[in-house]
């Protein structure tokens, strides 16, 4: 009797006083996602890699607003946000403690405000993509024309620029056609001469020996 209780003094606690005291847990572990909504650019990498569909995006058609969601009944904790993320904005916390009594505290949303297209008018990407874009070209291009032609392109939407590109393709066409009226009349191949003349070639060259001499 007094040697079991000698070891369980010896050995000590071997359970944890939470929830009185601070659980703590591993550095590796995989809690809670974060957003830093200063450093988001909102290019809904995170959302488009979510396995869960914990992570939604969307734009209001009248304010044009676009807004980040994170539904954490829906989360697995994968942590495929944080690894896909460019600007780093997203990461997993050391947080457990996720229980609520109102399903509605479970979400998590953020509002991005969006630049509309210059043609068009419709939103299409938000500020602070656009200016982190716009950031990379000025730090890889250094003829400022060039810079200059690229904000053209990049405040424009999809939509348009495609939109363009066919217009483009349409005038190269009809241009293509009148040159090819000053084109004289093709050639007609007789294609039953052509493969008579090439059975007759392969006959000769089977007759052909290793040396170059005929049979």
């Amino acid at each position: 009797m007094f040697k079991l209780l000698k070891t369980v003094f010896k050995a000590g606690d071997v359970t944890t006083k939470y929830p009185f005291k601070p659980y703590e847990v591993d550095e590796d572990f995989r809690g809670k996602p974060e957003l830093n909504s200063d450093q988001c650019i909102v290019c809904a990498a995170c959302t488009m890699t979510c396995p869960a569909n914990a992570l939604t995006m969307r734009t209001d058609p009248v304010t044009g607003d676009r807004t980040w969601s994170l539904f954490l009944g829906r989360c697995i904790f994968c942590g495929r946000c944080e690894e896909v993320c460019p600007t780093k904005a997203i990461r997993l916390t050391q947080d457990f403690e996720l229980s609520v009594t109102n399903k509605q505290d479970l979400y998590q949303e953020t509002t991005f405000a969006t630049v509309t297209c210059q043609h068009c008018g419709q939103p299409f990407i938000s500020y602070k993509e656009l200016n982190y874009t716009i950031d990379l070209f000025k730090q890889t291009l250094d003829d400022p024309q060039l810079v200059k032609q690229k904000l053209e392109v990049l405040h424009t939407c999809p939509v348009c620029k495609r939109q363009g590109s066919l217009e483009k393709t349409a005038n190269m066409e009809s241009n293509m056609r009148m040159k090819l009226i000053d084109f004289k009349e093709p050639v007609r191949l007789n294609f039953k001469q052509m493969v008579e003349q090439r059975e007759e070639s392969a006959v000769q060259n089977s007759r052909v020996l290793a040396g170059g001499e005929r049979r």
